[in-house]
């Protein structure tokens, strides 16, 4: 994996793709679906053995690059072959749909192994897409599970894939007013439709500190971006000063977030409590002196 800029791209890009297949990532470091993303791909790197190579372009660093290629969204991923744009998929997909990608894309492997002498696989380590397959295996035997339903409707927001979200969430939605998880859930699919300008927003909330729309807006715009600290820190702006604006939506919206970012509890020994993940600890906290202050 190379990290590319534009000092480098005509080299590392344009002119190797016309030996090998290249592949561009444009994430950024805020990105939690990027971060899904972005191990599996090294790994098929690794795996398919010099069929493809693996760039990656900080699409907020190289605003430039990811203007020339019209990236809207990230992760985004285009292959090249032979200077030119092949093929591209957008949001962090599972490992069977990557390789189902490169399957159809990628020149054959000039020799492959016979059967007798195929690598062996560490069964015991399961990855994304198993992960993803066991979440909707236990969402669709467990209908009445909230948390079932849950961590499925989450693992598929989180990579990107909001149609197969919309339609598992679609038959527990009339639950979401009495169950929060769900709420947080409904509440994260509607800032993953918003479609507000930042710099838009910023400049109305720098106009007037009381914008609350203007914050709370983009408070979802950072939802969708799933930049979860910065969505956190508007909404708390806005409870800081009117807790009560908008029936509590600011409240609801940052617990949903705590909600979507707190990851699935380890397994523990009986009796033991899991560690609570740092980041949410902070802005619970933070929760907590602002509506007792």
């Amino acid at each position: 994996m190379i990290d590319v800029t534009v000092a480098n791209f005509e080299t590392e890009v344009i002119e190797a793709s016309k030996t090998i297949p290249v592949l561009v990532d444009f994430w950024a470091p805020w990105c939690g679906p990027c971060k899904t993303l972005g191990p599996i791909l090294e790994k098929l790197e690794t795996d398919y053995v010099g069929r493809f190579k693996l760039v990656k372009i900080d699409s907020d660093q190289e605003q430039q690059l990811a203007g020339a290629f019209g990236i809207r969204s990230i992760p985004t991923c285009v292959l090249l072959m032979d200077g030119q744009p092949v093929d591209g998929f957008t949001g962090a997909l599972p490992e069977g749909e990557l390789k189902a990608f490169f399957d159809k894309n990628l020149p054959p492997a000039p020799d492959a192994a016979p059967d007798d002498e195929a690598p062996v696989v560490d069964e015991a380590a399961p990855s994304a897409d198993d992960e993803l397959d066991r979440l909707a295996q236990a969402s669709v035997a467990n209908q009445d599970d909230d948390d079932a339903q849950f961590a499925y409707v989450r693992a598929l927001l989180l990579m990107g894939n909001m149609a197969q979200a919309k339609a598992v969430f679609g038959p527990h939605a009339t639950k979401a007013l009495a169950v929060r998880k769900l709420a947080s859930l409904d509440l994260w699919m509607t800032a993953l439709q918003t479609t507000g300008e930042e710099r838009t927003l910023q400049a109305a909330i720098e106009a007037n500190k009381r914008d609350f729309e203007s914050r709370y807006a983009l408070a979802q715009l950072r939802m969708r971006e799933q930049r979860w600290t910065d969505a956190m820190d508007e909404l708390l702006d806005i409870l800081m000063r009117d807790r009560a604006w908008g029936d509590e939506v600011a409240r609801k919206c940052f617990v949903a977030v705590l909600d979507i970012i707190t990851p699935p509890a380890p397994k523990v020994a009986d009796g033991q409590v899991p560690p609570e993940d740092p980041t949410v600890a902070r802005y619970r906290r933070r929760l907590s002196s602002v509506i007792l202050s």
